[in-house]
């Protein structure tokens, strides 16, 4: 076996029991009454309907407008858009077509005191305003919940505003077919106004070749080059779009330039079904189980069980940092029940993960190979039985948060109010999957390797061997 350094046990113990403590408790610290927080922790994250609460509020167009069910959605794809930027991923919206309203339930936010619904609904509910701005420059980026860059706040030129929603007519996703390849390219085509048709051609004469941006509010939806003059009123957005990206490309435009206002026409709170109460007892039952586990561990497995529990730790650890914020590239995730039970089951696997490794160094110490030997061996055969099992998992994760999504692509099937509920769990789960092949196999071998080279530890039965083993 090739020894790794002495050093390197301590320094990845330390290194993972310091990021566990910031991740799961924050670091924070008070000017005045004012909280000012350096990194998240359990404490700033948002917790989902079910545990905490929320808003319920329905809106329609305003002055009576009579909206067609293309506006509604594309209504809806702003309010959709709007909540996920903001890292809410446990809501429920959907649009009742035959009376011109738009439904929507989403959680508090985590540092929510005064509990106002009708501030809570202000930020998702005003009108989206759609700007054409000159290049494509912008001062910072973020990952939405599909794991896309999101590109934020126009600056330098591209703070100038060309022309507003207000000049566009309508955005239809369509498609072409490549002459050449006879492959379908998707586009999305703009109608102008009258108003808008005149200031298009004037502002594709002076920017030919060059960027003119597409914005959402202060986020970025596209950045087309202009290819030609366009002086009929008739754009087209081209690029290597998926029909999917496409339709989503044009119903933001779409909100963007919508001929009216949304209205609430009422709005009230939510009530948890479990509520902080519950949350609690579920915390005291994490750290007792934990603690459990933590002592069968290191009696059955001994030093290879304390060295799994620091691993498992540091699992927590990560689970926690990919839910609250911790990662400034990854946006805050919205924790709900089904979120809890996907960590569970993912630190289960964990403690799986070491089990597996444990056993297989016990079997090759009773085989009589020597301790090298056996911790080599051990780790190496027990490698394709744990990437077996969580590739599975990784599998029915990905595909539960494809199917319940932001996409939704069943949701003729199961309804939209399944979505935050179902994706949660997909997505907790797949962050502990992730968590435990970065804990539980690379970081814990690599202790397991360090520590074996310390003369006073090199005794099989510290490994799981026979008491007088050498």
């Amino acid at each position: 076996m090739k020894r790794v350094p002495k050093p390197v046990f301590f320094i990845v113990a330390l290194l993972i029991l310091a990021f566990s403590f910031t991740a799961i408790f924050g670091v924070s610290y008070y000017n005045g009454d004012n909280k000012n927080t350096v990194i998240r922790g359990v404490g700033d994250i948002r917790w989902g309907i079910d545990i905490r609460g929320g808003v319920e509020a329905t809106f329609r167009p305003a002055d009576n407008y009579d909206a067609t069910d293309e506006q509604l959605d594309a209504a809806k794809a702003i309010i959709e858009t709007r909540m996920m930027t903001q890292g809410i991923t446990d809501y429920e919206l959907y649009a009742d077509k035959n009376k011109d309203r738009i439904i929507v339930r989403f959680p508090w936010k985590s540092d929510e005191k005064n509990f106002n619904a009708a501030e809570a609904i202000e930020d998702i509910s005003s009108t989206a305003l759609l700007t054409f701005r000159p290049g494509n420059s912008y001062e910072s980026t973020d990952v939405d919940s599909k794991g896309d860059l999101v590109k934020k706040t126009p600056t330098g030129d591209t703070a100038t505003v060309l022309m507003d929603g207000s000049m566009v007519k309508s955005a239809q996703a369509g498609y072409y077919e490549d002459k050449t390849t006879g492959e379908a390219k998707y586009v999305v085509n703009l109608t102008l106004t009258d108003e808008g048709k005149s200031k298009f051609a004037e502002i594709t004469t002076e920017y030919l070749q060059k960027v003119v941006s597409i914005w959402m509010d202060d986020i970025m939806l596209s950045d087309p080059t202009v290819q030609s003059v366009i002086s009929d009123g008739s754009a087209q957005i081209s690029g290597s779009f998926t029909a999917a990206e496409a339709n989503a490309l044009a119903q933001k435009i779409t909100a963007g330039a919508l001929p009216f206002q949304l209205e609430t026409t009422n709005y009230g709170t939510i009530d948890p079904t479990l509520g902080q109460n519950a949350l609690t007892a579920m915390g005291y039952a994490a750290v007792i189980a934990f603690c459990i586990i933590a002592v069968l561990m290191i009696a059955f497995y001994r030093l290879p069980g304390l060295i799994a529990v620091i691993a498992l730790i540091g699992q927590m650890g990560l689970s926690v940092a990919a839910v609250s914020g911790y990662f400034n590239t990854f946006p805050s995730f919205t924790m709900t029940l089904p979120g809890i039970a996907g960590l569970i089951l993912s630190i289960g696997m964990g403690v799986d993960c070491n089990v597996i490794t444990a056993e297989r160094i016990k079997e090759e110490l009773r085989n009589g190979r020597k301790l090298d030997g056996a911790i080599e061996k051990g780790t190496k055969n027990s490698l394709s039985a744990i990437i077996d099992g969580n590739m599975t998992v990784v599998i029915v994760s990905i595909i539960l948060m494809l199917v319940f999504g932001p996409s939704n692509i069943l949701s003729f099937l199961f309804g939209e109010s399944t979505t935050g509920t179902i994706y949660s769990f997909g997505y907790t789960l797949l962050v502990g999957v992730i968590a435990n092949f970065i804990m539980g196999i690379f970081c814990s071998r690599l202790m397991l390797k360090s520590v074996a080279g310390f003369k006073g530890l090199q005794k099989t039965w510290l490994f799981g061997g026979v008491k007088n083993g050498k």
